[in-house]
């Protein structure tokens, strides 16, 4: 019949899907039901095919995931000599009466062949052999195993690191980076799974011996007393078959406790394990020759076999040579195959070479890893990429991408912020623990690591997960590792808007306003003004926390006046009167009334006249007024901050550019307005007066 008309359930029933079902029945069946003794002799010999065919295959293996199956195929084997050992136990106990060929030819073979008949030395081989797999192979394979699943599973944050890196660096892709991820898991996962199948052949170990004294006093009792044998026949017949029954199912045991400590306990590379016992032991002619020599003069001894210890000194001797004269046949190469590598090895430094840095970079530490990782859940790019959408949506433009790598100089816990490759922040942030951050309203402490919010530097404390409803109870502001490390980013980031837009940004947005109005564009860049100034009016307005949003009345503005001026700073200021009503909006979202602080009319005067007189732009304020001014303006920022009211200083239109540029460094927080900019429609209340008399 042609297999291609054969019935889909037909056909099926070869898929490999139902192979380990059948396998299952299979031995359970070989445990209940009596089998005859030709299928004992056709199992006993498959298994000891099976083993030969897995220790060649762990021979043949380049590294430990190349046979992957070998911890389930260690438990099928296991399963498989129980199975035969119970199966065989039924025929010896009934059969074995009729003389040493009742339970099989193979059980037969190896009482007779192998041990010669003689029950003590089969006991005696068979105790020998047992040791041997349980105390020697068996042992160590399985601390070898479990060495290695405790140093794989410690070894994978670095190779993790070390994955992320080549592919942050473009080494490789992403489909290798999930290839090496997969086999590090798989690794971790093999090692595990040999510690815990070694426990198989060490059990299937005692359950022989346990077996083998079962079978012999049980073949006496049945033997004796319900065959009416006599008790030397008795003990003669049972105890060859428990014997060979034995031996029948220890020897492929110890091949396959073989083949386990050949796969575990080989260090990987590119050659299978007889590859690597040729090159490791017979590559080095002078190791050889010493051998030789010494088996040599061990045979001259007298009273030494001589023959066997001559011819053996002489067969490594030829050995040596052959060896010397292949490597010194290697190392002479024809001039034609040296040039060719002399010339090509050095390569040119091309501008490639040459990367650029990046505008905005995260780094972490190696217990970070997780929250930038997709495979391991990690949400922190995603979150990333919700602050830069609503970045582009507060302040006006696109920020650029922030590059994530991993630096092992940092603290594990760690991470760092970076502006054009410099540092500007640092902090930690504890994978798996909370920070609950003390707003000032808190109503007990709680108990872990005292630390500060690194964006606001707040008072706060890293708690463990199951004190996390108590601390929201007890009025603190709980986030988890990855919120901590994306709001110090977004506030790094809105803090250095300003070097954040360079000409391309800028270049970006006017292309996006003439997409509107393509004729207000036209007329002002570049016939009135030039690109650069308008860059740097953006950045003045940046650096003082004023949103570039409404682009078109910014655009509109430096057309209207540019003919008047070229100067940045005096377009600023133009500009800054007409977004004067979104600037107080900004600050002061709610209600007609806005809360300022001013300075005392004898100061303002005397700065004025600073102003005009030095005509530099703040600069030539005497420095006892200077240090007064800043103490003073600082003290009054935080009683306004403390009063719950936005750090407000109204001043005159010609002290405000100076004096924003002056205090920018003692109070960063502090806003500077002029009276132009503030719409007509707002009511001032002065809260406090810079410079009067206390």
């Amino acid at each position: 019949m042609n297999s291609l008309n054969l019935p889909a359930w037909m056909s099926n029933f070869g898929s490999r899907t139902i192979a380990a079902p059948l396998i299952i029945v299979l031995l359970l069946a070989m445990m209940i039901l009596p089998l005859p003794p030709i299928i004992l002799d056709v199992l006993f010999s498959f298994n000891i095919a099976l083993a030969i065919m897995v220790l060649l295959i762990g021979l043949q293996t380049t590294k430990a995931l190349d046979f992957i199956a070998f911890p389930t195929v260690l438990l099928v084997t296991t399963m498989l000599r129980l199975s035969l050992n119970v199966a065989s136990t039924r025929v010896v106990l009934t059969e074995g009466h009729a003389g040493p060929a009742a339970a099989g030819k193979v059980i037969e073979a190896f009482g007779h062949f192998l041990i010669g008949g003689n029950y003590t030395v089969g006991i005696v081989v068979f105790v020998i052999l047992t040791i041997i797999n349980f105390t020697v192979v068996t042992k160590g394979a399985g601390r070898i195993a479990e060495v290695g699943a405790r140093f794989t599973l410690d070894a994978m944050p670095g190779k993790q690191m070390a994955i992320d890196a080549d592919l942050n660096a473009g080494l490789i892709g992403e489909d290798d980076a999930r290839r090496r991820r997969t086999e590090i898991s798989q690794e971790s996962e093999f090692y595990g799974a040999m510690d815990g199948a070694s426990k198989y052949v060490r059990g299937d170990a005692i359950a022989g011996i346990m077996v083998i004294i079962i079978n012999i006093i049980g073949g006496l009792i049945v033997g004796v007393v319900q065959h009416d044998m006599a008790f030397a026949d008795a003990v003669k017949n049972y105890t060859l078959l428990a014997i060979g029954d034995g031996l029948v199912a220890q020897i492929p045991s110890l091949i396959i406790s073989v083949a386990a400590g050949v796969v575990v306990s080989r260090v990987a590379n590119n050659e299978d394990i007889g590859g690597q016992l040729v090159t490791q032991l017979f590559t080095n002619a002078k190791v050889v020759y010493i051998t030789a020599g010494i088996i040599g003069g061990m045979g001259a001894i007298p009273g030494m076999p001589h023959f066997a210890f001559l011819m053996l000194a002489a067969v490594l001797g030829g050995m040596a040579y052959v060896i010397d004269a292949r490597k010194k046949l290697a190392d002479i190469k024809p001039v034609e195959e040296v040039l060719p590598e002399i010339t090509t090895d050095t390569e040119e430094a091309t501008w490639d070479d040459v990367t650029p840095v990046d505008v905005v970079g995260l780094e972490v530490g190696y217990r970070l890893i997780p929250l930038v990782d997709k495979s391991q859940g990690g949400d922190l790019l995603k979150r990333i990429k919700g602050l830069r959408k609503k970045f582009a949506q507060e302040i006006g433009f696109l920020a650029p991408t922030v590059h994530i790598r991993d630096n092992l100089e940092l603290k594990p816990s760690g991470y760092r912020i970076t502006l054009k490759g410099v540092e500007i922040a640092t902090g930690e942030s504890h994978l798996g623990q909370h920070l609950a951050i003390d707003p000032g309203m808190v109503t007990g402490t709680l108990p872990g690591t005292i630390t500060t919010d690194p964006a606001f530097g707040l008072p706060a404390v890293w708690i463990d997960n199951d004190i996390r409803d108590l601390a929201q109870s007890m009025g603190y502001t709980v986030v988890d590792a990855g919120t901590v490390i994306a709001t110090h980013l977004n506030h790094m980031i809105s803090m250095n808007a300003a070097e954040l837009l360079g000409r391309q940004e800028v270049q970006q947005l006017l292309d996006h306003i003439s997409k509107e109005s393509p004729k207000l564009v036209e007329d002002l860049v570049p016939k009135q003004l030039s690109l650069s100034v308008i860059h740097k009016v953006l950045q003045n307005l940046l650096s003082e926390g004023v949103h570039i949003r409404d682009m078109r009345t910014i655009v509109e503005t430096l057309a209207e006046y540019a003919s008047q001026t070229q100067d940045s700073n005096e377009l600023t200021a133009l500009v800054r009167v007409r977004l004067g009503r979104a600037i107080v909006q900004q600050l002061f979202p709610t209600g007609n009334e806005v809360a300022v602080m001013t300075l005392d009319n004898n100061l303002e005067r005397l700065l004025i006249q600073a102003m005009q007189s030095n005509n530099a732009n703040g600069t030539a304020i005497e420095p006892g007024m200077a240090e007064t001014l800043s103490r003073q303006a600082e003290a009054a920022t935080k009683q306004q901050e403390q009063m719950g009211m936005s750090p407000v200083l109204l001043v005159s239109a010609a002290l405000r550019a100076p004096l924003s540029k002056f205090l920018r460094r003692a109070v960063p927080q502090l806003r500077v307005l002029s009276h132009e900019e503030l719409p007509d429609s707002k009511t001032i209340r002065v809260t406090s007066i810079i410079g009067g008399q206390a």
